[in-house]
């Protein structure tokens, strides 16, 4: 039986009190395995952001039930490195957080898990926006965790340094066996990264689709297959993102193209 490091059971999340609060995520139900990377897609607004809070225990749901089997780490949209620390320095405070006595050995290793190994004594300002994700996710790895939630981490990224950081973070998280949650707006990056690309819809946010990826990696932004797996999200995209409301019963069963 295949490990399960992350279950949602019939969680939402409303905000707001009296008869008319805001849903912002309705009865969702998620399974991440053991060294799966997950990816998660939607319109603004689906609650992609508000279930990895509720995921990370940021915030807690209005019902339903969050189980973890490990430990969790953030990255976000922002590296949001301490500015006045170089990369070894930030890498070194999550492990003297952890009560890590010999840190330096393991500073090294992450900077050269992340190949970052010449660029250790700069500050944050002095490396590229792709450098500073890096360290972010030797960061996170410092932290010991076991599952790692990424919020559009690439989105700020220019298309050449985003292309790259798919390779890196797909090398890490297999090299060091992590589990992944991984949300985009991007149908293409999540067909590219994801064993398994989950959709949400809004009004309230909940999921309506789910999509195994069955390709062989490495893969590549421009291929033909990720093309056509990508267009078949859109296609359910374009056709739930505006929708009211929408039944659980109707959910399309997991599948594999």
């Amino acid at each position: 039986m295949t490990k399960t490091a992350l279950t949602l059971r019939g969680v939402s999340r409303s905000f707001g009190g009296g008869a008319d609060p805001v849903v912002a995520m309705s009865d969702v139900d998620l399974t991440l395995a053991a060294g799966e990377f997950l990816t998660v897609v939607g319109a603004s607004g689906c609650g992609k952001s508000t279930m990895h809070g509720i995921a990370a225990g940021l915030e807690e749901p209005t019902t339903g039930a969050v189980e973890l089997n490990g430990t969790v780490a953030l990255m976000f949209q922002d590296a949001t490195l301490l500015p006045w620390l170089t990369a070894r320095g930030n890498i070194e405070l999550a492990l003297r957080l952890r009560g890590v006595r010999d840190r330096g050995a393991e500073v090294d290793r992450l900077l050269a898990v992340v190949r970052l190994q010449d660029w250790g004594d700069k500050r944050p300002h002095e490396l590229s926006g792709g450098m500073r994700q890096r360290v972010a996710l030797a960061r996170c790895l410092a932290q010991g965790a076991d599952i790692v939630l990424m919020d559009e981490p690439l989105g700020a990224l220019d298309a050449m340094t985003r292309d790259h950081l798919h390779d890196e973070i797909e090398r890490v998280v297999g090299s060091e066996g992590l589990s992944v949650i991984f949300v985009t707006h991007n149908v293409r990056e999540a067909v590219r990264l994801g064993d398994r690309v989950v959709l949400m819809a809004n009004n309230p946010g909940r999921i309506v689709y789910e999509l195994d990826v069955d390709l062989p990696r490495p893969r590549r932004m421009d291929s033909a297959e990720v093309a056509t797996r990508a267009a078949d999200l859109m296609d359910h995209l374009r056709g739930t993102a505006t929708e009211p409301t929408a039944s659980r019963q109707h959910l399309p069963e997991r599948v594999s193209p």
